[in-house]
């Protein structure tokens, strides 16, 4: 692999497990690793404020974590990248099962 393609990607996969360090926000990208939900029921799935979510849901919304879908009075969120969604799904069978 060339050794400046290889320096890139560093970059990105280091930027991306930042934006996953926090436990909160991991936990969040886990729920959403089976399905899309909404803000109702994060807010049940996780014991923080209505106000920590936004702000997680805002960063890792800004971060391209996550894609938002709205329906009616709902938005929903789901994570924005195959590959995001695969490294979730990874970290969870190997810690999780």
């Amino acid at each position: 692999m060339n050794p400046e393609k290889m320096k890139t990607q560093c970059l990105e996969v280091s930027a991306l497990m930042k934006a996953l360090s926090h436990p909160q926000r991991l936990m969040l990208m886990c729920y959403m690793a089976k399905s899309e939900k909404n803000v109702s029921e994060l807010l049940e799935l996780c014991d923080i404020s209505q106000s920590q979510l936004s702000q997680f849901l805002n960063r890792m919304q800004r971060e391209k974590l996550l894609k938002v879908r709205k329906e009616g009075n709902f938005v929903f969120y789901s994570i924005s990248d195959k590959k995001i969604l695969k490294l979730i799904q990874t970290m969870q069978k190997i810690f999780c099962d």
